[in-house]
């Protein structure tokens, strides 16, 4: 099977794009049964600042061909333009960097990371990612929980909900005196309403189209909640509007906003959409007393703040290739163990059938320590030869050098394609083949 991720991300494509590609749950349920068709595998990742595709398959080329159909599809001809591909162990590097949030707009974000584990289960249970892709998603979740670990990257992470509520705190000299919106009670509100009262707002005030949502997070943080329904009241006397909420279409336009600006007497509001789609249009930053910022605007802010960050950012860099290099190995020996195992009972065979022969020669004149020793003989000569195999799979690299390697093995043997696919592993091979790789790694 052959890695293959293609997306977009705030790197490559602009906050326009990035929108169309990104899908409510149940579309993106639909668009991942119809890329994974058996034996291919789908993982589809979407946030705030990436769509990725991610596939396993028999054929790169055919993997390839299927998500840019699903791609164009969902974005149109125009997103083609702005995407991006990995192939094999270059997909694998980029999904554990992104797991580890070493490609965030904001290095060692930690939402990414749940992100990621979100669309896993998402995957698995639209039965879109199964055998290689779990063993990969495993993999890149352990490599994150190194990072995160062994690095100062998280700890001096700031989220993109953080870097709104600074960005505000600076327009504004400090929020004291300034009443904030928070629009969205999901898991950016809840870090945006927990980062502006740490940040010393005068009054929060949180609203969800589910009230319930909004009076749990202020239970938990302060403020106060009101219903959706007040929420252009509420715009009334609010100095800053933080808003992520899963709106399909922008709920802040330049007409529905513009028409508060007699009653607000021209005084200014900060808006900060952190959202993809956008809550807020474009538009409404034309309006003289409004400033407006979306995704794209945090990023260049966090791009003045990231020099700090950068030399934690390249020790990551290095233990996410320690653990690529883990998974690749412990795929290669995988993808050999059937043909081992083929060779290991041919071996077993003809060690059997001389022991047989030479203990039928030499008649019953024999002791059964004899015997013993004999059949010992043949078993030692069997493990002997298998051992040196078995060692050059358990240490290759590269991906791919595991079926190379064992392909050699197969045809110096005269081992037969049909025999070694005859014998893959079953569960308990499984097991197997994970007690060789530990046993492997500690060594």
């Amino acid at each position: 099977m052959e890695f293959i991720c293609i997306g977009v991300s705030h790197r490559t494509a602009p906050l326009g794009i990035r929108e169309r590609l990104a899908l409510p749950e149940a579309r993106q349920t639909e668009v991942l049964q119809r890329l994974a068709q058996a034996p291919v595998e789908a993982l589809w990742v979407s946030t705030c600042n990436r769509v990725e595709v991610y596939l396993a398959a028999p054929s790169a080329e055919q993997a390839r061909e299927r998500a840019l159909e699903a791609l164009q599809s969902v974005g149109g001809e125009e997103a083609l333009a702005h995407l991006y591909e990995h192939q094999g162990e270059a997909a694998l590097v980029h999904l554990f960097r992104v797991a580890s949030s070493l490609d965030s707009v904001v290095l060692g974000e930690a939402q990414i990371l749940g992100q990621v584990k979100d669309a896993f289960e998402r995957g698995q249970g639209a039965g879109a990612v199964r055998g290689e892709l779990t063993r990969a998603c495993a993999a890149a979740f352990g490599c994150a929980k190194r990072v995160r670990t062994e690095t100062a990257v998280g700890r001096a992470a700031t989220s993109m909900a953080s870097a709104a509520v600074q960005l505000a705190s600076k327009v504004f000299d400090g929020l004291k005196d300034k009443t904030v919106l928070v629009v969205g009670a999901g898991e950016m509100g809840e870090l945006a309403a927990r980062h502006l009262m740490n940040a010393g707002a005068g009054r929060l005030v949180v609203t969800n189209r589910t009230l319930a949502r909004a009076e749990a997070l202020v239970a938990e943080v302060g403020g106060v909640a009101r219903p959706f329904e007040e929420l252009f009241t509420l715009l009334l006397s609010a100095d800053v509007v933080v808003t992520s909420t899963a709106s399909p279409v922008p709920i802040f336009t330049r007409e529905n906003v513009g028409a508060l600006g007699k009653a607000r007497r021209g005084r200014p509001l900060f808006m900060v959409d952190l959202a993809v789609p956008r809550d807020i249009d474009p538009a409404v930053g034309t309006l003289d007393w409004v400033h407006a910022y979306d995704v794209d605007d945090i990023q260049k802010f966090v791009a003045d703040n990231a020099a700090q960050r950068a030399e934690e950012a390249h020790k990551a860099g290095g233990l996410v290739a320690q653990e690529v290099a883990r998974f690749a190995r412990e795929r290669a020996l995988r993808e050999g163990m059937p043909v081992l195992a083929r060779l290991r009972q041919r071996a077993e065979g003809i060690a059997r059938a001389e022991v047989e022969r030479t203990l039928l020669a030499l008649g019953d004149g024999l002791t059964d320590k004899q015997r013993k020793s004999i059949e010992a003989m043949g078993r030692a000569i069997v493990n002997k030869l298998l051992h040196e195999p078995t060692a050059r799979l358990r240490a290759v690299g590269p991906q791919g050098e595991g079926n190379r390697l064992a392909g050699a093995a197969a045809e110096l043997f005269g081992l037969t394609e049909a025999e070694a696919a005859a014998i893959a592993p079953e569960p308990e091979s499984e097991s197997l083949v994970n007690t060789v790789v530990a046993t492997g790694s500690r060594r």
